[in-house]
């Protein structure tokens, strides 16, 4: 009898193989459907994804414009260096675009889409052109606004890929705010968040240098 009953669980056992199987291959294709319900095995983005995207490609150009230009009227090298880190910004956004098929157009320098942008570049070539330390914190405070406007949309968005290159770009808006602070400090002057929370800024100039991959 004993042996009888352990004949019958080991067959109940072995039934039970193909329907835990079952579950799991249905449980690994769920994780994978956000990666291949897209082009080339990509999730699909969202409206809001393609849109924010879209904005942050734009808002990128604004902080290298803006430097390009102020670097041709003052000799400091956050313009130079950080130039070039947010034309790597766009590149990112741009990738990411590509990848997901996202048709995007790049204009002339000095020219946006978004008319906010656009205003804040006028405005901020006004303002740049008064002396090297207003531009330094037109610098500040275009990397202060960076990393704002990207954490709305790192929370916003439930794509892994375009988390992570968010979080990227926002490791270095955080390191290029820390090189404007020191520069505007050293010259003998003083910025105030114009966009962070005051204690999310303090926390930021406390840190120290950051390697954002």
């Amino acid at each position: 009898m004993y042996q009888f009953l352990n004949t019958m669980n080991t067959h109940r056992n072995i039934a039970r193989i193909p329907i835990i199987m079952a579950a799991a291959t249905m449980l690994l294709a769920a994780c994978r459907k956000e990666e291949t319900s897209g082009p080339s095995g990509n999730a699909v983005l969202t409206e809001q994804d393609k849109t924010d995207l879209l904005f942050m490609l734009e808002e990128e150009k604004l902080a290298r414009d803006t430097y390009t230009a102020l670097e041709a009227l003052w000799s400091s090298t956050q313009f130079v260096n950080i130039k070039s880190s947010e034309q790597t910004h766009m590149d990112r956004i741009a990738d990411l675009l590509n990848t997901y098929d996202v048709p995007y157009v790049i204009l002339p320098e000095g020219e946006f889409a978004n008319a906010t942008l656009q205003a804040l570049f006028d405005q901020f070539m006004v303002d740049g052109s008064q002396s090297e330390l207003h531009a330094l914190r037109i610098g500040a405070t275009i990397e202060d606004l960076d990393i704002v406007d990207l954490q709305e949309r790192m929370d916003a968005t439930t794509t892994t890929s375009v988390d992570r290159v968010y979080g990227k770009l926002q490791c270095g808006s955080r390191n290029h705010l820390r090189s404007f602070v020191d520069a505007i400090n050293s010259a003998g002057g003083s910025y105030a968040p114009q966009y962070l929370e005051q204690d999310a800024y303090d926390t930021i100039l406390a840190g120290d240098h950051e390697s954002c991959g």
